[in-house]
């Protein structure tokens, strides 16, 4: 058994799962989910529902959130250092798993739900 600084040290993401039977269900750990949810008025700490009549508020709510890739560039000198804005807007050649995910990154699949949900007319739950 853990005492508590140690427990409090070792923490465990859990799943959320939305379900809709529009779709199939999306898994999201639930730190991220309550961080999307908050943004809705909702909670992913206790079962929940996003009934048709929200998900138009919570779509104008999820597609509000800034998306970091899309900042401009700092302006530059007189001279053009065109070679100096393609490289700094050039795509990595290796993607590595310690790059930090935007909130707006992990809202996407959650904005596909809602979408797929709301053209069917059917509401999304967690937590059941």
């Amino acid at each position: 058994m853990l005492d508590g600084a140690a427990a409090a040290a070792y923490t465990v993401d859990m799943p959320v799962i939305f379900k809709s039977q529009a779709t199939g269900d999306l898994l999201m750990l639930d730190k991220h989910a309550e961080a999307l949810l908050r943004l809705l008025g909702k909670t992913a700490s206790a079962p929940g529902t996003l009934t048709v009549a929200e998900m138009p508020q919570a779509l104008v709510a999820l597609r509000a959130i800034p998306d970091p890739r899309e900042t401009p560039l700092p302006a530059t000198d007189a001279a053009d250092n065109t070679a100096d804005i393609e490289d700094a807007h050039a795509a990595p050649e290796f993607s590595f798993q310690d790059e930090p995910v935007s909130l707006h990154q992990r809202s996407v699949p959650l904005v596909r739900l809602i979408e797929q949900a709301l053209a069917e007319g059917k509401p999304i739950v967690w937590g059941v």
